[in-house]
């Protein structure tokens, strides 16, 4: 019963500590707090914001707010929740790729100041994610719940199976703590599960499973092809391109789900 406890203590600080890195929901201190397993916690935190954006735009929705100003609002809250994390790791890899020389893509990565190409990236982002959600008339909370998990499921699968470019970093520990596919699967079936929450509790009939394969076909497919592009691109990754991976898998989530 003691270990079982211990087990489950565990995992509780895992979260908190995985909710403190990745948003900024204020927590109570925790004593002895370790952030070494964070990333392992990644998806059930885009569950976690995906959760909260989808309850603001089910109320939003019940008060008569417009679509368009209820998708703003929503993605205004999905970069505060977040602290814009991912987003500013996004436009550092845009700057990165925007220089011609190798050698110096990872030093102007860790340039703090952002660039003509990062400030349009993130313009960009802000956009699709703005528009796609416009677009989209029924299930909004699932599938605000499926990108945010996605996206963090697409960093995840980046980190267990691409080099990490820098010898220190707040990347480093991440690649420490995943760097096997028994790390990355369990996340799946969570996802999976995600993607059938309308089979398991509504009737099961042609709608319901078209939107189950579709959540998870694009979920998979995205997820996979943003981390190998950056991969293809700089040879490797870093923190700031697992934040790209999350940005632009979310981004492009949602766009690929406007398609009837």
């Amino acid at each position: 019963m003691n270990s079982q406890y211990l087990w489950w203590k565990n995992q509780l600080l895992n979260m908190v500590a995985s909710i403190i890195f990745y948003t900024s929901i204020p927590l109570p201190y925790f004593e002895r707090l370790e952030f070494t397993n964070v990333a392992r916690c990644a998806t059930w935190i885009g569950i976690i914001i995906g959760g909260i954006l989808g309850l603001f735009d089910i109320v939003a929705n019940f008060l008569g707010m417009p679509v368009l100003t209820r998708s703003s609002l929503v993605v205004a809250i999905w970069i505060a929740i977040t602290g814009g994390l991912h987003l500013d790791g996004a436009m550092d890899t845009a700057d990165g790729l925007a220089v011609t020389d190798k050698e110096r893509r990872l030093e102007v990565m860790s340039d703090s100041a952002t660039g003509a190409f990062g400030a349009m990236a993130a313009i960009i982002i802000i956009l699709l994610k703005t528009l796609a959600l416009t677009e989209i008339q029924q299930n909004r909370w699932l599938i605000l719940m499926a990108a945010c998990a996605w996206g963090r499921w697409g960093q995840m699968l980046a980190i267990q199976r691409y080099d990490y470019l820098k010898p220190t970093g707040k990347g480093a520990f991440h690649k420490q703590a995943i760097n096997s596919y028994a790390d990355v699967l369990p996340s799946v079936f969570l996802l999976l599960i995600l993607s059938c929450v309308k089979l398991i509790f509504s009737e099961l009939n042609q709608n319901n499973l078209c939107t189950a394969l579709k959540i998870t076909l694009i979920g998979i497919a995205i997820a996979f092809l943003t981390g190998a592009w950056f991969n293809y691109k700089l040879g490797g990754h870093t923190g700031d391109t697992y934040g790209a991976v999350v940005e632009w898998t979310e981004a492009l989530f949602l766009c690929a789900m406007t398609i009837q």
